[in-house]
């Protein structure tokens, strides 16, 4: 009897535990809300700025190469790397005893080409002097023949006396001519000896500078930032060639960086436009700069060969180098004494430049912006068959929208149309007004299953920030 009032007992007390079950289940359900829990945050007017992020290296905006216009040995060099120097200062002595002894060779060359000239200058004076004899004895002999003419015209000289002195006139007219020509032959090679004079002149010239410049001198004020040779080593003159670079010197008081972008950014990016530059050397600090130059021609690496030629496949990125000057305002406090140049050539560097700046628009998390299809009407399909190859044909498919919290606890889905975007927040140009909540997560709600007229429920901060804190984590 006693067992079988301890079975009934122990059958009340599981039944008023399963009833007191039921009866928490039940109220919390009734407690608990209804629909999924969403994230939301409401549309407001912002600031937005577009950017086009890219990374590049710290450059001097002018830095030159130094290389040697004659081959030869390096006997002197008085200079070292990240020395400064100034215009006109001499860096470095190339051996130059070929080239004086081509000097002197070419002098010489020179002084006999004056020798040569003046022989020609005397002959054309003896022959002058020849000429001018001729000429006063042709003019004796012209008198004496007149004479002789007219005392053979009264039978006082004989036929043969008359004809003598008219042969010796003839003759003395054909030394005459002859003297003459002496004289212009004479002319013509002085004229070919002053040719060589010159000629040697110019060797004389050319070889001159070229053992003035077995001298190397600086060409602009700067640092030496980069020197490839040391003292005894042989360089190649750049005479018919590429030569040998030295050294390179650099203004380092002005730097510019020299980014990479995307051809698809390209059409965004305008000279003058702001940026904001970050140098790895210098953690959490930001520079300012704004675009100067940008590149007309993609910057394609050419092949080993060096030809140059262009890849025409697309299979790869094609990308535009863009050159921004950084101010000199913003790292004006870097600048100590003993230490003038914070920037160093080919330092690491990322940026962010401003492409495009609206102000007072209604804009939403990114996140809250996606697409769905859009409900195709009777009789659209024989339309989208016409015009699929058309560009817009993917627009009149898809449509971006929002989805709107209500006082319902449900989401309206809006169609909207967008504008520029940041990194947080995108603008919405139309279908929206500022003020309204949208649902801005979770991504898979938002992104895929979210519907017309769902139902919905915030989720609480407190699991939101603990969300967030995890995927900060």
């Amino acid at each position: 009897m006693a067992t079988k009032k301890r079975k009934n007992i122990l059958i009340y007390v599981l039944l008023g535990v399963f009833a007191i079950l039921i009866i928490a289940a039940v109220i919390k359900a009734k407690g608990s809300k209804q629909g999924t829990e969403v994230q939301t945050e409401k549309s407001e007017l912002r600031t937005i700025r577009e950017t086009v992020k890219a990374s590049g290296k710290v450059f001097p905006k002018t830095e030159v190469k130094i290389s040697s216009d004659v081959s030869g040995e390096i006997v002197e060099l008085y200079i070292k790397e990240g020395d400064s120097v100034s215009a006109g200062q001499i860096l470095a002595r190339v051996d130059p005893e070929a080239y004086n002894s081509q000097v002197e060779r070419a002098q010489a060359g020179v002084n006999s080409a004056k020798s040569s000239v003046a022989n020609a200058q005397s002959q054309i004076e003896a022959s002058t002097a020849q000429m001018e004899q001729i000429s006063a004895q042709l003019a004796n002999a012209k008198d004496i023949h007149r004479r002789n003419e007219k005392l053979f015209k009264e039978g006082v000289i004989s036929e043969q006396d008359f004809e003598a002195s008219q042969t010796n006139v003839r003759t003395l007219e054909s030394n005459l001519r002859a003297a003459q020509a002496n004289i212009r032959s004479a002319q013509q090679s002085a004229r070919a000896s002053e040719f060589q004079v010159k000629s040697a002149q110019a060797t004389l010239k050319e070889l001159n500078t070229n053992l003035k410049r077995t001298t190397i001198y600086a060409s602009m004020d700067g640092i030496v930032s980069k020197l490839n040779v040391e003292k005894g080593e042989r360089v190649v003159g750049t005479s018919m060639m590429a030569g040998t670079e030295i050294l390179r010197i650099a203004d380092l008081r002005e730097m510019e960086v020299q980014v990479e972008v995307t051809e698809n950014d390209l059409p965004r990016m305008a000279i003058g436009q702001v940026v904001d530059i970050e140098i790895d050397a210098y953690l959490d600090r930001l520079f300012k700069g704004k675009v100067v130059e940008i590149a007309h021609t993609a910057n394609v690496m050419t092949g080993a060969s060096g030809t140059g030629v262009v890849n025409l496949t697309t299979d790869q990125v094609t990308n535009f180098v863009v050159t921004i000057d950084i101010d000199a305002e913003s790292y004006a406090d870097l600048i100590k004494p003993g230490k003038p140049y914070p920037f160093r050539p080919g330092m690491s560097a990322s940026v962010e430049i401003y492409t495009k700046t609206v102000e007072n628009v209604v804009s939403v998390p990114i996140q809250a912006v996606t697409t769905r299809d859009r409900e195709k009407k009777e009789g659209d399909t024989k339309a989208k068959q016409v015009s699929q190859d058309s560009p817009s044909s993917f627009r009149d498919e898809i449509m971006e929208v929002v989805f709107v919290f209500t006082e319902a606890d449900t989401v309206e889905m809006k169609e909207v149309v967008t504008g520029i975007q940041d990194n947080d927040y995108i603008q919405i140009v139309s279908g929206l007004e500022a003020g309204e909540e949208v649902v801005t997560g979770p991504y898979s709600e938002v992104s895929r299953k979210l519907k017309e007229g769902d139902k919905v429920a915030r989720e609480e901060k407190d699991k939101k920030k603990e969300k967030d804190a995890k995927s900060e984590d």
